[in-house]
């Protein structure tokens, strides 16, 4: 087996995503090793998932910082510090810099809670896109895993997967499902692929 690649994570919340990642760096199946954790919430719950992991763990929060370039070359000093081949933005709420962005080309990669290009863009997370979806009355939705750009949610799209929307779904039900049928195992799928040199199809 060729050498793992190092991957740093980027959080804001609960981290499911993240420990998906983990687990399956654990078990072989990705060859890779998560060597960061980078969150953008002191409080949220990923960084109790990363102290439990034993990976290095780093806050990066807005307003500790004069703005968002100082805050992304924080994180971009960590990221190399590391050695970070990949990184992979699970559930991370902030908008990235073009240095940050840049550095990482095609080496950056976010889950978004939908089928892109439709409900994309500033606003559209969490909770918030699930209950978009309900609103306009789609009868599928799902997730996508994408390259970061300088856009929100516009990067060019490497794998998705969709559900039906079922007529007695709330955003909460909608959520639930889709991160536990769609998102844990698409996000893995694709880091596998990128630890390979390849991206899925």
């Amino acid at each position: 087996m060729r050498h793992p690649k190092k991957l740093g994570i980027l959080v804001s919340g609960g981290g499911s995503n993240l420990q998906a990642v983990l687990d399956a760096c654990a078990a072989g199946e990705i060859n890779g090793k998560v060597v960061a954790v980078i969150s953008s919430n002191p409080e949220a719950y990923a960084l109790t998932r990363t102290k439990n992991s034993g990976v290095p763990a780093y806050i990066a929060a807005l307003k500790n910082y004069a703005s968002r370039e100082a805050r992304d070359a924080y994180i971009l000093e960590i990221l190399k510090k590391h050695e970070v081949d990949y990184v992979v933005l699970a559930g991370y709420l902030g908008i990235l810099t073009e240095p940050l962005v840049k550095a990482f080309e095609r080496r950056m990669i976010n889950i978004h809670p939908a089928l892109l290009p439709k409900f994309g863009g500033a606003g559209l997370h969490g909770l918030n896109v699930h209950k978009a979806v309900i609103a306009a009355g789609e009868k599928k939705s799902g997730a996508t895993v994408h390259f970061v750009d300088l856009g929100i949610d516009s990067g060019e799209i490497i794998a998705q997967e969709s559900l039906d929307v079922l007529p007695s779904d709330t955003p909460e039900t909608l959520q639930a499902r889709i991160l536990s049928e769609i998102e844990h195992k698409l996000l893995v799928c694709v880091v596998k692929g990128l630890c390979e040199g390849s991206t899925v199809e």
